[in-house]
């Protein structure tokens, strides 16, 4: 079936799923909300998903989100210079506004580039980050034909406990953070923090006039980033919840570019969320949402342009338990996009009123999940989409599953009507087919997991220029395979990930790859205690891509391999040490970009126990 993917790659498919024999069984217990818009396990939600928490985020010391993701299986990320620029996340080879992304439930995004600002939003600040891979149009909407990503910032518990992290590093770079959490009373909780972040940066192009940043300015690209948040909740004597957050993330970012070289960002997002049980079988919730994306843009220190977008949000769920083992999830959702922007935009806003509906079912070892939605799109109309997942326990350790689910996607303000003969406002709203079986398994020493799957997009939205075009459709097939153990007091993680992203639109373009996607993606982990130390290592590879869509810019295949130690002082202090790209390797994930070279970093951790 993947007849484009390296058959140098097999045998390591091979190697990872022989292995994943040894796993230990851990993941498939975690509780997470994306996957089925309710709290149900890994292991029930049937559909693939990674859940990466804040014990995962600390030990790798991760100095942003898009340093998290890079490495997880189906992921891809495209990064253009270094802390603070812009990253684009791929899920399983979809286009980068494929991916829909929700902050504390509330939908993030720009309405006029179509993606989420990943490397604004401070990963000190996070708890953990939910990644469900397929499509989810039939339960979010627009945008979620390759996935969807939803972050959670902490919450309170019962004590008051703060935390403080202090770091400095290469690049000339520091950050600084700190947390508050506890409890409001007997029935309420409250958790706030700060964070900032400071680098010198490097280059982050090394174009020319033609390429890249369409620019040369060989000069060291800085990013400053001071972001808050406060997130509290209440709980009534009658079951009603009452749940406010709120994050603000500022930025100031240098980069190379012939226009435009620097940029003031604002990323805001406030929500509210209400829920209560009208009967003992009935849970109903609401929640309203805003997000902010606004972007000051300046050339040498000379205003040249401004670009605000606003997302209103409101959603009305209802979740019924029907019997044991079967639930009724069916809600409303409403959205409205707004630009406020110096650009002349033809139109300028747009509404989104959808109504969906989800059956869960867990019958005598089969499981079934069914869900329908439709989307009154004031600019494109209806669009119905849908899903259907069935799961089966071969026996208690061993699962067996299958999907089918729809997906579209609305063209962004940018690709419809960004002025110069840049949009094109002729285009149409992209669609997909995908279709996934999966098996995964708990052995008494480990987990692992096989996924196969095959998406076809038609009307696919490319690039090519100076305009984006519908190209007839793509085809992008897959294998994922993950797995993780502990083998000599090593805890080891591995993930493979054989892709297939085909550009199957008629023309001169017909069979080439898609851009930014590679044929394989792989990381290798390992991590141990020595009583108060800790060591551990990560290995992330990737084969080579091409920049364009007719593929005449190559990118070359690469790996990486970090280090990180640990010294806990005392039971609440610990000093980290992290080196970044151990072999000083020169690579690029997006044409004439750079990425850091080695580099080191040290954090100090105050976290009462």
């Amino acid at each position: 079936m993947l007849s484009r993917i390296s058959l140098a790659a097999l045998p390591l498919l091979g190697i990872s799923v022989a292995y994943a024999y040894d796993q230990s069984a851990n993941e498939l217990d975690t509780v997470v909300v994306t996957a089925t818009r309710t709290a149900r396990t890994a292991d029930e939600t049937l559909v693939p998903v990674t859940v990466i928490t804040r014990a995962d985020i600390e030990r790798s010391q991760a100095r942003s989100i898009g340093d998290m993701l890079s490495g997880q299986v189906g992921v891809s990320v495209v990064n253009n210079g270094g802390p603070g620029k812009l990253t684009n996340v791929f899920l399983r080879g979809a286009n980068s506004d494929h991916v829909l992304v929700l902050l504390d439930g509330v939908k993030i995004g720009s309405a006029t580039a179509g993606t989420a600002a990943f490397q604004d939003i401070p990963v000190e600040l996070i708890d953990r980050i939910e990644i469900v891979r397929g499509p989810r149009s039939s339960l979010y909407g627009s945008e979620a034909i390759g996935g969807v990503i939803q972050i959670f910032t902490r919450k309170g518990g019962a004590t008051h406990t703060p935390s403080l992290t202090l770091g400095v590093g290469s690049y000339s770079s520091s950050q600084a953070a700190a947390t508050l959490s506890g409890p409001i009373g007997s029935a309420g909780w409250y958790s706030m923090g700060l964070s900032s972040q400071d680098t010198g940066g490097f280059n982050s192009c090394r174009g020319s006039f033609s390429a890249g940043c369409f620019t040369v300015e060989p000069d060291s690209d800085g990013y400053h980033n001071l972001s808050g948040r406060v997130r509290a909740g209440w709980r009534f004597d009658n079951n009603t919840e009452l749940e406010l957050n709120w994050l603000r993330a500022q930025g100031r970012n240098e980069y190379d570019g012939g226009f435009v070289n620097q940029s003031a960002t604002v990323q805001q997002v406030l929500g509210a969320g209400l829920s209560f049980r009208p009967t003992s079988i009935w849970r109903s919730s609401v929640r309203v949402g805003q997000s902010l994306d606004n972007s000051d843009n300046f050339k040498d220190g000379v205003f040249r342009g401004r670009f605000d977008t606003t997302r209103d949000t409101f959603s009305w769920q209802n979740d019924f338990d029907l019997s044991p083992g079967q639930q009724l999830v069916a809600g409303l959702d409403w959205q409205k996009d707004r630009i406020n922007s110096d650009t002349a935009y033809t139109v300028s806003s747009r509404k989104n009123t959808a109504v969906f509906a989800q059956y869960l079912a867990a019958l005598a070892g089969h499981e079934v999940q069914l869900s329908l939605r439709r989307d009154d799109n004031e600019q494109f109309g209806s669009k119905n989409t849908g899903g259907a997942v069935w799961g089966y326990a071969l026996s208690p350790k061993l699962r067996l599953t299958a999907s089918y689910g729809t997906a579209f996607k609305a063209p962004t303000f940018n690709q419809l009507y960004f002025p110069f003969g840049f949009g094109n406002p002729d285009l149409r709203p992209e669609k997909s087919r995908n279709l996934d079986f999966g098996m995964a398994g708990k052995m008494d020493a480990g987990n692992w997991s096989v996924n196969v799957f095959e998406n076809r997009i038609s009307e696919m939205i490319v690039f090519i220029f100076p305009r984006p075009v519908n190209v007839d459709s793509a085809r992008i097939r897959g294998i994922e395979t993950t797995a993780s153990t502990r083998i000599y007091e090593w805890n080891v993680a591995a993930n493979l990930t054989l892709l297939d992203p085909e550009n199957r639109g008629s023309g001169p373009n017909y069979g080439n790859l898609l851009p930014r996607r590679a044929h394989q993606t792989a990381m290798l982990s390992a991590d141990r205690e020595f009583g108060a130390w800790s060591a551990g290592a990560t290995l992330r590879g990737s084969g080579r891509r091409y920049d364009d869509v007719a593929n005449t810019i190559k990118l070359g295949a690469y790996a990486t391999v970090d280090l990180r130690a640990e010294y806990r002082l005392n039971q609440d202090w610990r000093l980290q040490g992290r080196i970044e790209n151990l072999f000083d390797r020169e690579y690029e994930t997006a044409y004439l970009f750079n990425q850091p070279r080695r580099s080191a970093y040290l954090t100090l951790r105050y976290q009462p126990r």
